[in-house]
Order: C-alpha cells, then structure tokens, then sequence
C-alpha cells in the first residue's frame, strides 16, 4: 500500500520500519520541525526524520496543516494511507480526506478510556493492571473516531512510562500491518466508540512532578513510575531538589508527619531510606539531586548526617 507516515519521537521509528520491512511503499514521511535541546542548544532532527533519511525517504517537516499549501502538497504523495503514530498534531479534515483508506492511527490506550496527550501516564497513575492499544481511523475530533482492533498490554509491577510506551507502539505497529492487510478487501469495518464512556487526558506539565507527601505511598510511588522520563517526580530539603528516580510503598503505617524522613535497614529493594506519607512509608532506592548524577539511596546517605528527620516538601 502507498502510505504517508507521520510521527516524531523514538517511539514512532518502529512502526515506520514495520511498514517498510512488511512491503509497504512509504511515498513520505511527515515529522516535527528540528528543534534545540540540552544545555548546548543543538539543533537535533527527530528520531523518526533520522530513521526516515536513513531509509532515503522524503521528510517533510511542517508546523501544522492551517495553510492550505500543506494539505497540496500531502495530496501530490497520492496515499492511500495515513499512518499517524505520536505525530502530535490534530489533522484538519482536509487532510483526513486526502487517503482513500483514510488516516489511521495508533493510540496508546484501550479507547474511548484515556483520550487525549497522556494516556500511558494515567494509565499508571490510576494503578491499572492493564494497559492498551488501539488502531483507529482519524477524524476531526481528539482520538474519538472508530477503532479497528485494540489490545490489552499488562502493566508491570516496575513499569514507568519510559518502559511501557514502547511496548503498546511495537504492539500497534503488529495490529496496523494486520489492518492494512485487510482494508483493501473492505470487509475489515471500524466500530463507534461509546462516547458515555469517554475520559480524557492533558497534557503534562513540569508542576505535576512536585509530591505532596499528603498522599498515600502507593499514590506516590505510581507517580515515581508514571513521570518518567518526564516531568519526574520531585520533592525539595534544604532548598535542593531532588529527584526521585525509582521507590515502592512498604508495609506498616507511618507514624509521623508525612513528608518526614526514616531510615531504614537493609532493605531487599535497595531502599536506604523512607519518607512518610498520609498512608504508609515510600522507600527510595533511586535518586538524583539536582546537578548531581542519579545515585542509590545507600550512596547518598553515607554522605547525610541530619537528613533522617527532616521534613521533606
């Protein structure tokens, strides 16, 4: 099938290479503009620009579709797909008109739950046993057009979004070779999604990372896990951030003010430490203070004479 591709992140670079190993004639690829990163400000091309240039394919990178030179320009591809995978923009319905079998998408979560930018994220936060994925056809509004076929994807009990996303994308791109199989024949169909039990997601900003330790551990330590690799989860002492990188909820209640910390013996998990909440105690194993490389809480602590009993916030 004559396909367009659209994505950007390293995730996206997986389906695209699924298509194109799997016989499918990739006519463009459509990413993100370069953009600066990391102290230096170097300019660096998307994960799925550099992957698509490997491969010789033509890159287009735009801002959006509101010109209507964009959408001609899509058109002169001819597609008889739209691939969209974490491509980040809303397709006008010009756009959505262009491909015969119209744009289909791979959507992070078990629609119509968790509409919106942050599926997988809220996926965890809500302490879900499973996660998902769906293949859909595009329309005008936010992940609300019908679903060809989703799966379940089981959350780990280590899960972060950095290790789930990646699964549910290398499932999906497993499910949109199956679609693309079908669609030709016609008799692969789409259903409506039941509206009543659509939940939308926002996106995340660096605010949502701070704890409130007047929240139970098992809340926090799903926060710990959601937030990476971004915005991560992050408390304050003595004017300092630190940045917890990986922590569990222990048993037994805590029985001080939330927020103050414990030390702890030897711990199976590695935690050297643990920091009291409304609901029980969440050990630390991982940890980075800011400017600093992330180090175990056994290594932070040799060098700690009055962190047990402060009041972390």
């Amino acid at each position: 099938m004559r396909i367009v591709y659209m994505g950007s992140p390293e995730l996206a670079v997986f389906p695209l290479e699924q298509l194109l190993t799997n016989g499918h004639h990739v006519a463009g690829v459509y990413t993100r503009p370069d953009k600066p990163a990391g102290r230096g400000r170097e300019i660096l091309a998307t994960p799925v620009k550099r992957a698509a240039l490997s491969w010789n394919l033509p890159v287009i990178q735009v801002p959006g579709f509101n010109q209507p030179e964009a959408a001609e320009q899509l058109a002169a591809f001819n597609p008889e797909a739209i691939v969209v995978a974490a491509f980040g923009q809303l397709l006008p319905q010009a756009v959505l008109d262009i491909p015969r079998y119209g744009c289909l998408n791979i959507h992070p979560s078990l629609l119509p739950k968790y509409r919106g930018a942050s599926p997988v994220i809220n996926t965890i936060l809500a302490g879900d046993e499973f996660a998902g994925v769906s293949v859909m056809r595009l329309d005008a509004g936010m992940d609300s057009g019908p679903v060809f076929i989703k799966a379940q994807v089981p959350v780990l009990f280590n899960d972060t979004a950095e290790s789930l996303t990646p699964r549910l994308f290398r499932a999906g791109a497993q499910m949109l070779l199956q679609i693309l199989a079908e669609l030709p024949s016609g008799n692969r169909m789409p259903e409506l999604q039941n509206k009543a039990l659509a939940s939308y997601t926002s996106e995340i900003d660096r605010e949502a990372g701070k704890i409130d330790w007047q929240r139970t551990a098992a809340e926090i330590g799903r926060m710990v896990r959601a937030y990476q690799p971004w915005p991560e989860a992050y408390t304050f002492w003595q004017g300092k951030q630190f940045i917890i990188k990986e922590a569990l909820p222990l048993q037994g209640e805590a029985k001080t003010v939330p927020g103050t910390v414990a030390a702890l013996a030897q711990n199976a998990a590695g935690a050297a430490f643990a920091v009291a909440t409304a609901r029980g105690m969440l050990g630390v194993i991982n940890l980075q203070v800011a400017g600093k490389k992330t180090m175990s809480s056994e290594q932070f602590m040799r060098g700690q004479r009055n962190f047990v009993g402060a009041v972390l916030g």
